[in-house]
């Protein structure tokens, strides 16, 4: 994503997100709303962010490379001159705020590099990403974490528990009734990080709360 890319690279957003900058040049182009969407998500994250600088290369017209300019400032920074976090935060935010989203988006570990504030911020994205299209599972989004922080921003009803166990994966949606007395006191992220969620190594296991499955992924 750090690199020049074919500017016609923008038909979808790829997994490795190394045609970041065609598509969001395509966004931009196309449907302003959703761009300024990504854009505004960003400011949030990384203040010191003005926009993207979006134009294809002047020595190579059919291609292009990410700028952003920052505020205050009209000169073009590169890609290279972005910390690793936010850069990952652009790109989730366009993966999640882009146009027509995929039915089902995969995130794993998402929280890596991120600021505390930007987990926050991804935290409501994916539970709005994941209601936009009301009850119906025709909008899906499954995140795998190792984070307490981002545990945090959901409800247990969100969670499901993946263990290992006799050769086996084991599913265990998250019940509120069931943790209601340890709510009172402790966050989700606490919970997990005290293993009374489960989701630790065998060796290091406490009495966990009996807890039931669901039928709704997010």
């Amino acid at each position: 994503m750090r690199r020049s890319r074919a500017l016609h690279d923008n038909e979808i957003f790829r997994a490795n997100a190394d045609n970041l900058a065609p598509f969001l040049y395509r966004i931009q182009q196309t449907d302003r709303a959703s761009y300024s969407r990504i854009r505004d998500l960003v400011r949030l994250a990384a203040p010191f962010f003005d926009d993207f600088n979006l134009r294809p290369m002047p020595a190579t017209p059919g291609m292009i490379q990410l700028e952003w300019r920052q505020r205050d400032s009209d000169y073009p920074f590169r890609a290279n001159q972005l910390s690793d976090g936010t850069l990952r935060f652009i790109c989730l935010a366009t993966a999640l705020l882009q146009p027509m989203p995929p039915p089902t988006v995969l995130f794993d570990e998402p929280e890596l590099g991120l600021h505390p504030y930007a987990l926050t911020l991804l935290g409501n994205l994916f539970k709005q990403a994941a209601v936009r299209s009301g009850n119906n599972i025709s909008q899906q989004v499954i995140v795998s974490t190792q984070s307490a922080l981002l545990l945090n921003e959901f409800t247990p009803e969100d969670v499901i528990v993946v263990e290992r166990r006799n050769g086996e994966s084991i599913f265990r949606r998250l019940d509120s009734a069931h943790l209601s007395g340890w709510l009172e006191e402790y966050t989700l992220g606490e919970l997990w990080q005290k293993n009374v969620l489960g989701g630790r190594p065998q060796g290091d296991r406490r009495p966990e709360p009996v807890l039931d499955g669901g039928d709704r992924y997010s």
